[in-house]
Order: structure tokens, then C-alpha cells, then sequence
């Protein structure tokens, strides 16, 4: 769902360099957006025949004949588009506040049109295939997780964070990737690196001390804050750690949505051209490194119950003791046919644990406004977030929200 998406060239290819873990026998893309089918359908098949996979490839702008007999569906939408997007970037800063469309007000905003479309989407698989397994990659992840277990469905959530940092890590440390195991440990955006164990030793404090400016750098953080907490925080941080000097730097830069808007038009363009059969280099910019890789490992867990264990976002049931079971965390867990299991986690140190909780109290909040409505609920879930907190911030943040929302938000 969302197979319109420039991100789309990535997951065939994965599907197809991995046909041996997860063998494809018919991929189905299902978009609104025919304009953008009729140029990604093609380049997928392409990009199937130059790799001899004999998978068929279809789409169609009807989610019910998509989702037809099928054994998993992949999530990758955004509603709203771009433009949505830009303007989750935008608005917040108006207050001071970060505007990103994961966290903070923007990252409100993108769940509250967000969830009820998913939740629909859900409903109308469950109708066409029961069976099937559902993958959540559409942010905020861990948000759209916890609305899908929490109405039955058999969802999972996954983001690419921690691939990114397993594949970073066995680069620098000249070892394969599956030989880096992580302690990766938190909310989806908001994870520590706990530990890093190659061959039964955990190398983290090697990692920090020969490698730590190259990790700092890619982070956009200070290599002293490796030094001094001793873990390797996600990019995602940098919201919480370092609000002010971000929120600079997006009143005085392009935003992303911007630059995001430019490539996607390049990128489509590039699609268009029928002599094209793989994934351009032009996408690696795009974000979403290793998603094929992460997408495939864990489709292929479920549908083929092998009990591997991936970084995933799975209601809590307990691994963290401090948050309530049906909230959504994003930890090491055993993947079967049941499902996403977390595998038990060393308590959470307070520094951690306090973030953590906080978060996990405005997503429930933010939950409860996306499927109920009502300004209230807005307001709540915005004075709830450590990003916001302030009632004059939050107050003004829920007109600017429902402002720029009221196309997608029924109830406003």
C-alpha cells in the first residue's frame, strides 16, 4: 500500500537480491495515485527481469483487489503527500518548536491523518485475507503500530534505524552484519544503543573510543555525548538533545519536505525512462537506507516462521516494566508465525527511562486523539509532549494543527 511511492525501486530490489529468504511469487502495488503507478509498476518489473526473478508484478488503484489473497502488506503511505509534510515542518517553528513529521506537533499532526486511513486500509485487508500479515513502515511508526494491535490486527512494526546502525557499525568494525548483534533499546525515534556484541563481547566502548567522531558526525551530535553517557543515541535524539540549535537551523534552512519534493520529481522522472532496469543512485538520498533489507528479513520471519530475532515495534507485554503492556516499543524481539515477541531487556537507566516514559504518555494521548477527535484531545496530547509542555505553546500549536488539518481530519 502506497506502491506509488519513489521509495517503491528499493523493496523490489531487495525483493528480488533476496529471493532465496523470501521467494515472491506476485507483487501487487496498490496507490491512488495512477499517474505514479503507471511509472513505478513498470520500472518494477524491469527491475525483476534484470535480476531474473520470475516474480509477476501488477498495480492498481483499487485496495480491495490488491489486497486479494495476499500473505503480507507493506505499509509506506503518507497522506497528505509532500505537502503535508512541508507544512509539519513549518508551523511549529512559529512557537519555537521543532517541526519534524515524526515528533513534536508535526509528528502529531502526520498521526492524526494518519491512523484512521491505516485502520481502514486494516479492516479491508482483514475482509479479503485474514491470514495476512501486516508491515508498518508509515510514521510515526510506533503510533500506527499501537492503533493496529490495539484493533486486532496482525501488525508489525519496523523502521530502519537499527539496521542502519548494525550496517554502520560492521563497516567500521570490518566484521559482516550478522555478526553485530545491538541492544537497541526505546521508542521507534527515540532508541539508545546500548551495547554493540561481536562474537559474545560487547565492543560499544571500542566503537566510542576509535570510531566515535565518524558516529558523531553522522548523528549531527557531539562525539562527548557518546563519551559521557556511554551509548550511541539515534539520530532522532537530536529533537530532544539539542531542540534549540535544530529549530535554528530550520527557520535559516530548506526544509526537508522541500528538498524531499525536488527528488521526488527527479526521481520520477528517472523512472519514466523505459531503458531503466534498477534502482538509481538517486535514491540512496531519498532516506530509508536498508529498508528492502529490513523488509524482506521480517516479512520473510512471519510468513515463513523461523523465530529469527529483528528490531522491531511490538506492544510491550511487560519488557519494559515501567510502561504500560499495550504500549508500543522498539526492541530486539523473536519473529514467528505468532508474531513479534521482545526478548527480555536490562532495566532502562533513568535518563532513558524517564524520556521514554514521557513519549509513551503522549502517544497514548496522540492515539486517543486520532481515533476520537476533539480539540481537547489535541491539546492534551501537545502539553503532553516534552517537545511542546508549555500551555501557551501547546494551546497556540492546536490552532495552527487543526489550521492546516481540517481537509484530512473528519470530526474538525
Amino acid at each position: 500500500m502506497g506502491g506509488g511511492s519513489t521509495y517503491t525501486p528499493e523493496l523490489v530490489d531487495g525483493f528480488a537480491r533476496l529471493r532465496d529468504v523470501l521467494p515472491v511469487t506476485e507483487l501487487v502495488l496498490v496507490d491512488p495515485d495512477a499517474r505514479r503507478l503507471e511509472l513505478v509498476g513498470p520500472l518494477a518489473r524491469r527491475i525483476l527481469a534484470r535480476q531474473g526473478h520470475p516474480g509477476r508484478v501488477t498495480w492498481t488503484a483499487d485496495l480491495d483487489a490488491g489486497a486479494d489473497g495476499a500473505d503480507a502488506v507493506l505499509l509506506q503511505l503518507r497522506v497528505g503527500g509532500q505537502a503535508a509534510r512541508l507544512q509539519d515542518e513549518t508551523w511549529p517553528l512559529e512557537c519555537g518548536c521543532v517541526g519534524q513529521e515524526t515528533t513534536g506537533a508535526g509528528g502529531l499532526a502526520k498521526a492524526l491523518r494518519t491512523v484512521p486511513v491505516v485502520l481502514d486500509i486494516a479492516e479491508r485487508v482483514r475482509r479479503r485475507s485474514p491470514g495476512a500479515w501486516i508491515v508498518d513502515f508509515t510514521n510515526p511508526v510506533g503510533i500506527v503500530t499501537r492503533a493496529l494491535l490495539a484493533a486486532g490486527h496482525r501488525a508489525v512494526g519496523l523502521c530502519n534505524v537499527a539496521i542502519g546502525f548494525q550496517r554502520k557499525f560492521a563497516r567500521l568494525l570490518g566484521v559482516a552484519p550478522g555478526e553485530v548483534a545491538l541492544e537497541h533499546t526505546g521508542l521507534n525515534h527515540l532508541t539508545w544503543e546500548r551495547s554493540v556484541t561481536v562474537g559474545g563481547r560487547d565492543v560499544l566502548p571500542r566503537l566510542i573510543a576509535e570510531h566515535g567522531d565518524a558516529i558523531a558526525a553522522d548523528l549531527r551530535m557531539p562525539r562527548a555525548l557518546m563519551d559521557r553517557l556511554g551509548v550511541v543515541p539515534s539520530y532522532y535524539l537530536r529533537y530532544f538533545y539539542r531542540h534549540d540549535e535544530v529549530v535554528r537551523e530550520l527557520r535559516d534552512g530548506p526544509s526537508r519536505a522541500a528538498q524531499v519534493a525536488a527528488m521526488e520529481r527527479e526521481l520520477l522522472a528517472l523512472y519514466a525512462d523505459p531503458a531503466l532496469d534498477e534502482k538509481p543512485a538517486l535514491l540512496e538520498k531519498r532516506g530509508g537506507a536498508f529498508y528492502s533489507e529490513a523488509a524482506v528479513a521480517l516479512t520473510a520471519s512471519l510468513l515463513r516462521d523461523t523465530g529469527d530475532v529483528q528490531v522491531v515495534n511490538a506492544f510491550n507485554n511487560g519488557t519494559l516494566p515501567f510502561l504500560p503492556d499495550d504500549a508500543v516499543i522498539e526492541v530486539p524481539a523473536a519473529v514467528d508465525a505468532r508474531g513479534a515477541h521482545p526478548l527480555p531487556v536490562r532495566p532502562l537507566e533513568p535518563l532513558f527511562a524517564g524520556l521514554v516514559a514521557s513519549v509513551t504518555a503522549y502517544e497514548h494521548l496522540a492515539l486517543e486523539a486520532a481515533l476520537k477527535g476533539g480539540r481537547e484531545r489535541v491539546f492534551a496530547a501537545l502539553l503532553a509532549h516534552p517537545l511542546v509542555g508549555q500551555l501557551d505553546h501547546a494551546d497556540r500549536l492546536t490552532g495552527a494543527l487543526l489550521a492546516h488539518n481540517r481537509e484530512h481530519l473528519a470530526w474538525a
